[in-house]
């Protein structure tokens, strides 16, 4: 992957010494079982970014100067503990640089070394599960760093949240919490599913984003597309909520699996990517604008329990 900025943006708001942000793209697909292709999703994303405004309306916004780091790809893909262990240890480093650290995939298996980097630095973390399939099989074709058990580890060790499912195994329910689990089918009937999801929630949250949540009308271009699946703007909406009402600290997507002749799946996962940040950044600026203090309480990292410096770039 050649170096550049995200989206294009200008060197000065690119740099890591400055940045709040950074990204990190894992170009991994070594354990899919359908279609191939979530390795160039990354590529796709960056490339529709590239392509897409950086005034974000509805925010009345440029997240973009909070500055944005793009980090070197994590391209170990020599098995899948060992994209795994890459993963975690980088995810690691970034967040102990006082960073918002988000990654975009890749295939899902790559969340399991996110998520184990966020809940050894945060306390009683939540993970936010946004997905159409359960994910959570202790281990799969030979392997517990299978892309379908991305967030058994998570259930074990995390407060697991799961939204927008509608596709598992039956073998996967003895590893589910009920309460915590919000069917497609149930919240299409159930108009308080957001608020619900809420309250399911710690202080600190992180998002693991399939994008086979989202409807295939609107995102064909995944690895395993189900039917039933969420729309744009009430995505938006539940996202402005947990971020308005948490403390979101980081966040993946994962699971794009690009179409050189459908582009309109990319350029959906690069607004939804660029909303998110403008979603966790104006969120941040309306809670410090509460206090006139001047202090630290309200920074994004002000509920980080475990966290450590490390000035060094």
């Amino acid at each position: 992957m050649e170096k550049r900025n995200y989206a294009g943006i200008p060197d000065q708001y690119a740099k890591l010494e400055t940045a709040k942000v950074v990204l990190i793209p894992v170009p991994y697909d070594g354990t899919s079982t359908w279609q191939k292709g979530a390795d160039k999703g990354p590529e796709a994303f960056l490339n529709a970014s590239e392509n897409m405004e950086l005034y974000d309306i509805e925010t009345d916004s440029e997240v973009y100067k909070e500055g944005v780091y793009l980090a070197p790809a994590v391209t170990e893909a020599s098995s899948p503990e060992a994209m795994v262990e890459a993963v975690h240890e980088i995810t690691k480093k970034y967040i102990n640089k006082n960073k918002f650290v988000t990654l975009f995939g890749g295939e899902h298996s790559i969340s399991i070394g996110t998520i184990r980097a966020f809940n050894e630095c945060f306390n009683n973390l939540t993970v936010l599960h946004i997905d159409a399939h359960a994910d959570l099989r202790k281990e799969y074709e030979g392997t517990k760093c299978n892309h379908a058990c991305a967030v058994y580890e998570a259930s074990q060790n995390t407060n697991l949240v799961q939204v927008g499912i509608r596709s598992m195994d039956v073998t996967e329910k003895s590893s589910m919490n009920l309460e915590k689990v919000f069917f497609a089918h149930d919240m299409a009937v159930n108009e308080y599913w957001m608020d619900d999801v809420i309250d399911q929630l710690t202080g600190n949250v992180f998002i693991t984003f399939d994008l086979d949540a989202i409807d295939p009308s609107l995102l064909p271009s995944t690895g395993t597309p189900e039917p039933g699946g969420l729309f744009y703007y009430e995505t938006l909406e539940f996202l402005k909520k947990v971020f308005t009402e948490r403390n979101v600290v980081g966040f993946d997507i994962v699971e794009l699996c690009p179409n050189e002749n459908e582009k309109s799946s990319d350029f959906l996962a690069a607004k939804l990517y660029y909303k998110m940040l403008n979603y966790k950044f104006t969120s941040t600026m309306e809670d410090e604008e509460e206090y006139e203090d001047g202090s630290d309480d309200n920074s994004p990292f002000s509920k980080l329990s475990k966290f450590k410096e490390d000035d060094e770039y």
